[in-house]
This record gives C-alpha cells, structure tokens and sequence, in this order.
C-alpha cells in the first residue's frame, strides 16, 4: 500500500511548465428571463473571476500541490497579460513570460449561470515561429534548473519548436510529460509520458472499439512515435497507463460531475508532481486519476491540495487516517489556496479531548455552513491549563488524528503551546481569516473571541446548539464512576 505520508515531500517536487498561456475569466449569475432582443437567456452577472489558465493552470495546480512551480509562455504587452504575471505571483508560480508588444494575451471567458456554461468567448492569435525561437532559447536556460519538464500544448504557436525542446531535457536528463494538441504524436518524440484524452487519442489513429483493440493500437503509436509511456484518460471510463509491455487501468470516481475545465491540466501536473518528488509512476497515475475525479466536482479550472488527496485516497482504501500531516504553514497556505478559488472558509476550535456523537454532529453543522472547515485545537499545555492537570486525556497528535480521520473536517491546526496568553485562539483565526466563525454553546457573539476580527472582514458568526448531555467532562465522570 502506498505510504500517503510521503506527501509531505511534494515540497521537494520542481517543475518547469512550457506552453500556451491564457487567462481564464469567469462571469457567474443567475438566469431568470428571456431577452427581449433576441431568444436567448439573459444571465445577471453578481461576480467575476479571473484565473491563470492554459499551460498557467498546469502551473498553478503543481503550486496548490507544495511543487516548486515556474511557467515559460508568450503573452501579450496588454492589460490581460499583467493580470495574468500578477495572478501568478499570488499562486506562488515562478513566471518566466515573453511579453509581446505586437500580440495579445489569449483569454477566454465563459458566462455560467446556475453551474453551467452559457457561452464561451476566445480572444486569441497564434503565435509567430520567430517568437517561439525565443522562447527555446530561454528554455535552454531554464531546464537545468528542474527536476521534470511539463509540455501543455493548446496549439496557439507557443510550441512550434517542441521537438526541440525535448531532446534537450532528455539530454539533460529530465522527465518530459507532454499534454498533447496535435494529431501527429511523433512531434513529441522522445517523451517520458503523453496524456492525451480519448478525443485526442482517436483523433491521432487510435482504435478504442475494445481494451485490446485500445491496448494494441496504443502500443503501436508509443512505438511509432518514440514515446515511453501513455496515460489515456477516457472520461467515466477512468484512465489508463500504457507502457510496450504492462498497463494499468484506474476506474473513474464515482462523483457529480460540476465542470471539466481543466481537468486535463490537472491529471498532468499531479503526475508531474509526483514523478518529480520520486513516486514510481502506476502510484502517480492512480493518484493523478484521483485528483481529476476530485477537481470536476468543482466550478471552473480548479485545484486539488495535498489534503483532498490524501482524503480521497485514504477513503479508497477505508483506511482511518492518511498518515498525511502538513505543517501550520502549509495548512495556511493551502487554506488560501481555496479562498482563492472561491471556497468558503469554516472555523471553529475547540479542545475535542474524547470525540463523542455531540462533536461529530456539531462538525458536520460547521462544515455545513461553507465549503471548508478548519479546526483550532488546543495543545496538550493549552488543555491543562483550561481543564486541570489531569487533561487531556488524549495527545495532541492522538486528537489531530481522530479529527482529521472525519469527512467533514478539513484542517487541524493547534495553537496555545506557549502562555496563557495562547489559550483562545484569536491568532489563528487572524491568519486563517475564515469567512464563517462558527461556535457552539450559550454563547453571545459579543463573548465569542475573534468575532469582531472575523465582522470586520466581512464575514459572519454563527452559533451552533450542542447537544444536550454530551461532553467530555461528563463522559469521564461517568467512566470513573
């Protein structure tokens, strides 16, 4: 069984994304009426989103992932393309960018309403040979510097050297995963792995009539265009890895399928992740499978974190815990991460020594109030001081385990291992600045620590009931009779 542990050593995953660039915004509202111009509905925009899309998507999901993350693209000299270096700073992506002065920055903006795309415009022009001669001679500067080489074709003109740039990083001994557009796979001779979709895989000779038929044809275009290793993702059928003489197939999850923007970006940049922090590659494929099923439940191009696939592997298995445990930073970088994508954010705290039916419910009624919950724990210091010197009854990393092994909860993190002082948790709540303060008990929000913080943020406070007869206290004055 692969141990989910070594998650913790993403961190020391670099990647070097090169590819076609684009900026993904999103115009989200209701749909309610017809338009009396023309018979088509008419959306009431209440938000907008702009995101790092294209080969920069690819980037941003290896950063959500702890990877050392640097993108190398063309954009334009143009408002869209400093929004696009600006976005990936914020997601923590080395950018390496050539700025045109005589091109525009490719954007696409998609009208949803109701979680479904209305309509998608493209603002876009391909780019000249003569520009993408640049761009490998930056690459060629670059490549030295990473562990692994990701290829994110969108056929916008970036690539049209992509030979060229595999022979050097194989040359440089690195791994090369290409995301292919083009229907000819020998131009991307020399790969490490190709992940084309059933589409993309068709559309280049491929016979998927059978397994085997899908199998032999596979094999044969490895062998033709001088590839490795294929990892074809073929929708509600999972996917599959192909080598000259094994393969494997990963079933689909079974989950509500909200968007597959980007879901491709995410399949190759968990592969490449992994591949690059030294997972052997059917445990990066079976893993990368569970991150596409993860990442299409949610709106847009969207990201995967450590912890969801941690969770999601560790239900596969029903296995109590993932052995998977970030540190306070990452757990605060992750946490804005998924404000960024627009995920409401939960917390609450508490000490949780013995876990009994009053806290899972109240949980689950804190995550209900958004889409993430975090959990202030107290330290072991923090409880004897609150409860007397003879809690808690469980360790810290006893309690952190129990609450982590819980579908509705999200992220642990403890706090008041020091003072006194550290015994509410008004710092914590000041970094992970939730959205939704939740709190239990015959409590008034005027009594509730961090509740003027969180307000004047505008978020919210709520107050949850407990349930009547169930506390830690009252359990362990009942087992000692």
């Amino acid at each position: 069984m692969l141990d989910l542990a070594r998650l913790d050593q993403l961190q020391n995953a670099s990647v070097l994304v090169i590819g076609d660039v684009m900026l993904d915004r999103y115009f989200i509202g209701d749909t309610n009426r017809i338009s009396p111009e023309a018979p088509v509905p008419v959306v009431r925009v209440a938000h907008t989103e702009d995101r790092a899309g294209g080969a920069a998507n690819v980037a941003r999901n290896i950063a959500h992932l702890d990877g050392q993350a640097a993108i190398l693209g063309i954009i334009g000299n143009d408002t869209d393309g400093r929004l696009l270096k600006d976005l990936l700073v914020k997601e923590k992506v080395h950018s390496e960018l050539l700025e045109l002065d005589d091109a525009r920055t490719i954007s696409k903006t998609r009208i949803i309403s109701r979680h479904q795309q209305m309509v998608r415009l493209d603002m876009e022009d391909t780019f000249p040979v003569a520009q993408a001669e640049s761009i490998k001679q930056r690459y060629g500067e670059l490549v030295e510097q990473y562990n692994t080489v990701i290829i994110s074709d969108y056929a916008k003109g970036t690539l049209a050297c992509v030979g060229d740039l595999i022979k050097a990083a194989r040359k440089a001994g690195k791994q090369v995963l290409v995301d292919p557009k083009s229907k000819d796979f020998s131009l991307y001779r020399g790969a490490t792995v190709i992940t084309p979709n059933l589409s993309e895989f068709k559309a280049a000779g491929g016979d998927a009539s059978s397994d085997d038929a899908m199998l032999s044809s596979a094999r044969a275009m490895l062998a033709d265009a001088g590839i490795d290793t294929m990892l074809l993702t073929r929708s509600e059928q999972g996917m599959s890895l192909i080598t000259p003489t094994e393969h494997h197939h990963f079933p689909a999850e079974v989950l509500e399928v909200s968007d597959v923007t980007g879901a491709g970006d995410t399949v190759i940049a968990t592969l490449g992740t992994l591949l690059s922090a030294g997972f052997d590659l059917k445990d990066a494929a079976w893993l990368s499978n569970l991150a596409a099923g993860i990442v299409v439940a949610k709106l847009g191009a969207a990201t995967v974190s450590p912890e969801e696939l941690a969770a999601r592997a560790s239900h596969q298995w029903s296995a109590k815990t993932s052995g998977y445990h970030p540190s306070v930073e990452q757990s605060l970088l992750h946490i804005d991460y998924a404000r960024q994508q627009g995920e409401r954010i939960v917390f609450t705290n508490g000490c949780f020594d013995i876990l009994h039916a009053g806290h899972v419910r109240y949980l689950a009624q804190a995550r209900a109030l958004g889409d993430r919950l975090v959990v202030g724990l107290n330290s072991d210091a923090s409880v004897r001081r609150l409860k007397g010197e003879e809690r808690p009854v469980n360790s810290l990393e006893d309690r952190m385990e129990v609450l982590s092994a819980l579908a509705c909860v999200d992220w642990v993190i403890p706090f008041g291992d020091n003072t006194e002082e550290n015994d509410t948790p008004e710092q914590l709540i000041k970094r992970v600045n939730p959205q939704v303060l939740a709190k239990g008990g015959d409590y008034s929000i005027d009594t509730i620590v961090g509740a003027d913080f969180v307000q004047e943020n505008g978020g919210e406070v709520a107050i949850l009931p407990t349930v009547e007869g169930r506390s830690t206290t009252g359990l362990i004055k009942k087992v000692r009779g």
